[in-house]
């Protein structure tokens, strides 16, 4: 083959892949939200809270766009803590009953809310969205449970750590929990697209790692060492970015969803502790 037909070969083979990739970047716009987001409707999931033994409050609110937002408040009139619970993605407050229960022992009140999408809750997940949906929460504790600002603490579990960072970034609070989260959409893109450059396709940035050194109030990150969906160092990352006070709390053979239960006594001692403000392990 001469050179002319060589430089002719390549050259048609880097327009096919160049055509290939901005095809691939144009499904990724377009199906972003799908690839990001797996909203389990109800009755996917749902069982009583009686099973459980519990007994929560279903509340509605709404965002500020007018979608109306289903959650559980879950009350001890004991305390005058909240926490401001966001759950991961592909589950809904149905799902994390067994986790409501074991939290339930912490002796705070417990706000759950499904975000747009999720649930019964309406409408559909974006970035901005979910965003909003921790907004109204946050603003439905203060303005019609009238809790103070510094008695909220801001949990959120892998999706969820993202909406609760944004609340904690906006708002003062008594503390961020995030639990199993991701420091970026864009490096979760990264690990997961495998492609180079194409993690600066997606719209969604849900830039944790970007916000958590503005986050005022103090932070505990909680993360599995064995996390295969979200890899441990993303928590080490977001712990090292978060300004004082702060708590890393690994979870020695903790998956992704199982801290909690893989975290033992020294996971709930630990957050006990956050809770009161006497420091970390």
């Amino acid at each position: 083959m001469d050179a002319g037909r060589i430089k002719k070969f390549i050259v048609n083979r880097l327009l096919v892949i160049g055509i290939a990739l901005i095809v691939i970047a144009l499904l990724i716009q377009v199906f972003e939200n799908k690839f990001i987001y797996f909203p389990p409707r109800y009755p996917v999931g749902w069982v009583s809270p009686q099973v459980y033994g519990l007994a929560p409050e279903e509340v509605w609110i709404t965002a500020e766009d007018g979608v109306r937002l289903n959650a559980w408040f879950l009350a001890n009139s004991a305390s005058p803590k909240v926490l401001l619970w966001f759950h991961g993605n592909a589950e809904n407050i149905g799902m994390g009953l067994e986790q409501m229960k074991a939290f339930s022992h912490l002796g705070t009140n417990i706000f759950a809310i499904d975000y747009r999408g999720y649930g019964k809750s309406e409408g559909s997940p974006n970035e901005a969205g979910v965003y909003r949906d921790g907004e109204a929460a946050f603003r439905y504790l203060t303005e019609k449970r009238n809790f103070e600002p510094r008695h909220i603490y801001v949990y959120g579990h892998s999706l969820g750590g993202a909406v609760a960072t944004e609340v904690a970034f906006r708002h003062p609070c008594g503390g961020l929990i995030v639990e199993s989260s991701f420091t970026s959409m864009r490096d979760m893109a990264r690990r997961v697209l495998k492609i180079p450059l194409m993690e600066y396709v997606t719209h969604s940035r849900f830039d944790s790692i970007g916000k958590m050194p503005r986050v005022q109030a103090p932070v505990m990150i909680i993360h599995g060492t064995d996390d295969k969906l979200i890899p441990f160092s993303m928590g080490q990352r977001l712990y090292e970015a978060a300004r004082e006070p702060k708590v890393f709390l690994p979870i020695q053979g903790g998956g992704h969803d199982d801290p909690y239960i893989m975290g033992h006594e020294r996971y709930w001692e630990q957050w006990r502790k956050f809770l009161s403000g006497t420091g970390s392990l």
